[in-house]
């Protein structure tokens, strides 16, 4: 009979998977598999949300009569050794951008030629795949958001992937617990559980409160965000199905398709997450460990931005609104530089998205796709507009916000 082995990366979840439809199509038999690479180095926060997501996933892999592997090293290695103990003669994956989504492609693709496997990489991660919408003039990649916004509104999406009825195992294949091999390490934060079973009752819960999305989600103490981007991140929700959902506002949708250009300038600017986009376009920033250590534990002495570094740190999530005012403050006001902000954010963020963690930092700092690169962000003019009655920064400074209670914090020149 033949054989395919599904390899799981951030795409965990059953439904419009197109990748796992590929696998069911190519095998009378599927292995689903995961594998916890070294090479990708994880926070605490999001190994514990990687590991609530692996077993929902197992569960759902059961209830179709399948199971899931899950094995720690190279990956390119562990699949092969899947492949080979199977009798797999197929492959299939989500494709995924960056640096280190490149490296395992690549060896994969190795792999496969070698031991004549047939690999297929499908869309999963994205609405629309990177390297689908092209600039008229020319180029690899559209370059400013407002045109992509365009085409990517006018642009024909793929169908929705149809969930699998069942999935049947090769003969004597056993799955493994997630926790037996997934170490979570480290003191996680308040982080939300995680899996495909909890973003979809989340989504749902959003929904039947009616949020007006596009008056409030820029309002810090209301909190009216949808909390959605640690499922996007670990593929528990999919992003293309999110946008066909007649309950998720033109203005979340926005968003999403701002999710998607960044993904495509990382298909084609691997190190956005730690190089300049515009080349040779990178500032001179100041060297100063302990503004940046301040920054970091949230002691600026300036409320609104040490009120979003202290959520970051309980809960491993920060508003939208407060990431570009502290970001703006650390780049604009302090000329530190966006790398060590970018740094900080990936040890803690649970929602942790190389594409947007890196060009949204960088359209902050001025070096990336911003068309205004010398736009400020005024800290205390933010938080008069977002925070007008300080709701937000006493909630995250309790005593340290206000009054007689403001304890001396560190002031930055």
């Amino acid at each position: 009979m033949r054989t395919a082995v599904m390899l799981f990366t951030r795409d965990l979840r059953i439904h419009d998977n197109p990748a796992l439809a590929a696998a069911c199509d190519a095998g009378e038999r599927v292995v689903p598999l995961y594998v916890d690479d070294p090479a990708e180095t994880r926070n605490a926060n999001r190994r514990r949300f990687l590991l609530d997501a692996l077993t929902d996933l197992r569960s759902s892999l059961r209830a179709l009569g399948a199971d899931l592997l899950v094995r720690r090293g190279d990956t390119a290695e562990a699949v092969m050794a899947v492949c080979r103990a199977t009798g797999a003669r197929a492959l299939a994956a989500a494709e995924d951008y960056g640096r280190e989504a490149a490296r395992t492609r690549r060896s994969l693709r190795e792999a496969c030629e070698r031991e004549r496997i047939a690999l297929r990489l499908l869309p999963g991660v994205t609405v629309v795949p990177p390297g689908r919408l092209r600039p008229a003039g020319g180029g690899d990649h559209y370059r400013v958001f407002t045109p992509y916004w365009r085409a990517w509104s006018n642009s024909r999406l793929r169908d929705i992937a149809a969930e699998p009825g069942r999935i049947a195992l090769p003969e004597g294949v056993h799955g493994d617990d997630p926790a037996a091999v997934i170490a979570t390490g480290g003191e996680a934060a308040r982080v939300p559980p995680g899996g495909e079973t909890a973003a979809l009752g989340h989504l749902d819960g959003w929904a039947v409160r009616g949020v007006d999305y596009a008056a409030v989600h820029d309002d810090l103490a209301a909190d009216a965000t949808s909390r959605l981007s640690p499922h996007l991140a670990f593929g528990c929700l999919s992003a293309r199905a999110l946008a066909a959902d007649p309950r998720v506002p033109d203005a979340m949708v926005r968003q999403l398709c701002w999710r998607d250009f960044h993904h495509q300038v990382l298909a084609d600017f691997p190190d956005l997450d730690r190089r300049a986009y515009r080349r040779g376009d990178d500032e001179d920033w100041a060297d100063d460990p302990d503004a940046v250590d301040a920054w970091r534990r949230g002691e600026t002495g300036v409320p609104i931005v040490d009120a979003a570094m202290r959520q970051l740190l309980a809960e491993g999530w920060m508003h939208n609104r407060a990431r570009l005012i502290a970001a703006g403050y650390l780049t604009k006001t302090l000329g530190l530089d966006w790398r060590e902000g970018a740094a900080h954010f990936e040890d803690h963020l649970v929602d942790l998205d190389v594409a947007d963690n890196g060009g949204n930092w960088q359209w902050t700092a001025g070096t990336g796709n911003d068309t205004r690169p010398n736009r400020g962000f005024n800290a205390e003019r933010q938080a008069r507009r977002f925070d007008p009655h300080g709701a937000y920064r006493e909630r995250w400074l309790g005593e340290d916000f206000g009054g007689s209670g403001m304890k001396p914090l560190v002031r930055l020149t």
